[in-house]
């Protein structure tokens, strides 16, 4: 299959793949997403094909407005348009229940489904086009850092799909928040691109799934998209090191091979010689390390490294979604700096 690489200026010959029951991935803000018709299943079924997804993985159908909630959702409460007028178009996943008629291959077969609105002007200019709520999943192949170029998109998935949107790089560099609105208090079942912290002082309290801390257990079934597999990884193993970040650097340095790969903040890359660095951002910069993560993370496969040690972010603000994102590229393989000697 020929993965035509498209212009911001044919959204047209965009539109028209979609239309047809083909996949194309598409810049959103947070990562890119790969897209098909959300009320076509067989189309939803080559966005799994493409990636070699998981089938019980739900997807997020895209809108462009608040106003198309009841084009996928049976209730919606007051608090949902209360969090879209405060963060659509935004880095915000709503779960609430499905409509009958959203095909089962969108929700992993449960009774609630997963809306946003994308931040980019490209993608909900093409959901309008398109005429249909877009399901989208990272444009990248199961298990692998998410793209935030279309560039990473055609290293995974060239060939296997359609076409790639060209919007640049994305501006957030981590997927959405996802917010259960079906329980009582909502629940966080995914960090993102928008705190806990905002989300909080929107509506008041929010409980955290346990998932967002640990590996879900064998049984249990995935609410929301990133919740049970093994996301975000490099080729090479990650080890992820928490704590003050100098006693996290002094750890790296007295455990790391010569040669391993390392993911430092700005201000102590130049304390890794004789490694292979990437830099995550300035310490205390939170949306410049949820912007670099991926890319770090995919840099070191056109390295010859053959372990991968980070330094993790604090949990404040979106540093809970950068972190979230590191645990589950290293499989959970955690090590507190302060705890270890």
């Amino acid at each position: 299959m020929q993965t035509l690489l498209l212009s911001g200026a044919e959204l047209a010959a965009a539109a028209d793949i979609l239309r047809g029951g083909g996949v194309l991935a598409i810049p959103t803000e947070t990562v890119y997403g790969l897209a098909a018709d959300g009320f076509q299943p067989q189309a939803v079924e080559k966005i799994f094909e493409a990636k070699g997804r998981p089938q019980d993985n739900p997807l997020i159908l895209h809108i462009p407005d608040p106003d198309w909630l009841g084009r996928c959702c049976a209730e919606i409460p007051d608090v949902a348009y209360t969090l879209a007028a405060r963060f659509w178009p935004g880095p915000l996943t709503l779960i609430l229940k499905r409509r009958a008629d959203v095909p089962d291959v969108v929700t992993g077969g449960l009774g609630t489904v997963g809306v946003r609105c994308p931040d980019h002007p490209l993608a909900r200019a093409l959901i309008l086009r398109a005429d249909t709520p877009l399901a989208a999943p990272s444009a990248n192949r199961s298990g692998r850092p998410s793209p935030t170029t279309a560039a990473h998109v055609l290293e995974d998935l060239g060939g296997r799909i359609d076409g790639v949107l060209d919007g640049g790089a994305c501006s957030v560099g981590v997927e959405s928040t996802i917010l259960d609105l079906t329980v009582s208090p909502p629940c966080l079942l995914r960090p993102g691109g928008v705190s806990l912290e905002a989300l909080r002082d929107c509506i008041g309290a929010i409980t955290v799934d346990d998932a967002v801390y640990r590996p879900m257990e064998e049984g249990e079934h995935p609410r929301a998209p990133g919740m049970q597999y093994r996301h975000y990884a490099p080729v090479a193993p990650v080890t992820v090191v928490r704590g003050p970040p100098t006693r996290a650097a002094g750890y790296i340095l007295a455990h790391a091979p010569p040669g391993a790969g390392v993911i430092a903040f700005d201000e102590w890359a130049g304390a890794f010689a004789g490694y292979t660095v990437r830099t995550l951002g300035p310490r205390a910069d939170g949306a410049a390390q949820a912007r670099g993560l991926f890319a770090a993370l995919r840099a070191f496969d056109h390295t010859t490294v053959t372990e991968i040690w980070a330094m993790c972010p604090d949990e404040r603000g979106v540093g809970l979604a950068v972190a979230n994102r590191l645990r589950k590229a290293a499989g959970f393989h955690i090590i507190d700096a302060e705890e270890s000697v």
